[in-house]
């Protein structure tokens, strides 16, 4: 191989190193910052600056350092937090966030992994000054939506204050238990009160029930009253029709009525049975059974 041979591969070889450390590539999900001698000098594809694609640097004067543009997740460890109600409660955060500013981003926090360690220590504090204000229940159920909201508030004014130079998106919790060494003791609570309402549930029930029962009782004596008065003024009314229509009847012919009467007197007492009557033969009582013009009793 000639010298002129060796002369063009050392050439090219220095041009595509040249080259290699002139141009550099940011994917359009990453924002970049060009370093010259350790200090930022310009930034690439950042949010207020698109410039995705192949760019070009300084050869050995400048490198770049690249960050994630897209949305990050952060889940804190868990905290131990006391309530407002003096209980204690295990909680388990995460957030999410973006970097929204890379120069301020790398003068405070350098790389994501320190970002990773003051946002979370910036979260748990947060947490623990606004979920320290909030009694266990709104913690656990009720209000947890404004608290998240309020924290979420409170760690981006901080974030901001810091000059961290992202922009938090949403905090959130994910778990919030009680210590181990107080679950046992909150659940055989919880158990007692669940009890106690039961019991006063049954009970509300069974008082519903016997005046229910009773309502019932005291509407059917009325209605049995009620049929019973009906039914003895309409017998009564029966009665009273009939005794007229009697009245009528023998006031037109008395003898009919007194023959009438002494047959319902015959029925009557020859009905009995066993009974015995001594009686006159002449006696008014068997004026009926008297001999006829026939000559036959």
């Amino acid at each position: 191989m000639s010298r002129r041979l060796w002369t063009y591969l050392i050439v090219g070889i220095g041009a595509l190193v040249v080259l290699a450390n002139t141009l550099y590539i940011v994917d359009q999900r990453e924002q970049a910052i060009v370093l010259r001698f350790g200090d930022p000098v310009r930034v690439v594809n950042a949010p207020d600056a698109p410039g995705a694609g192949l760019n070009a640097k300084i050869p050995f004067w400048e490198n770049v350092i690249k960050f994630d543009r897209r949305n990050l997740a952060l889940e804190s460890q868990q905290e131990e937090i006391i309530t407002a109600d003096q209980q204690r409660l295990v909680v388990d955060a995460f957030v999410r966030y973006r970097i929204s500013d890379p120069l301020a981003f790398y003068r405070t926090l350098r790389d994501e992994r320190t970002a990773t360690d003051r946002i979370e220590r910036l979260v748990n504090s947060s947490l623990r000054q606004v979920l320290g204000s909030a009694p266990q229940t709104e913690i656990i159920s009720g209000g947890r939506g404004r608290l998240m909201q309020l924290a979420r508030n409170d760690v981006a004014r901080r974030a901001e204050a810091s000059r961290f130079g992202i922009q938090v998106i949403d905090v959130r919790i994910r778990r919030a238990d009680f210590p181990a060494g107080n679950q046992e003791a909150v659940f055989r609570r919880m158990q007692t009160s669940r009890q106690q309402e039961a019991a006063r549930i049954r009970a509300e029930g069974e008082q519903q029930k016997r005046e229910i029962i009773a309502q019932a009782d005291r509407e059917v004596t009325i209605t049995l009253a009620q049929a019973r008065e009906l039914g003895e003024t309409t017998r009564g009314e029966g009665d009273a029709q009939r005794t007229r229509i009697f009245a009528q009847s023998f006031g037109r012919d008395p003898s009919f009525a007194a023959f009438w009467r002494s047959m319902q007197a015959y029925e009557a007492s020859l009905a009995q049975g066993d009974t015995t009557m001594v009686l006159s033969p002449d006696s008014a009582f068997f004026r009926y059974f008297e001999r006829g013009p026939s000559g036959s009793r």
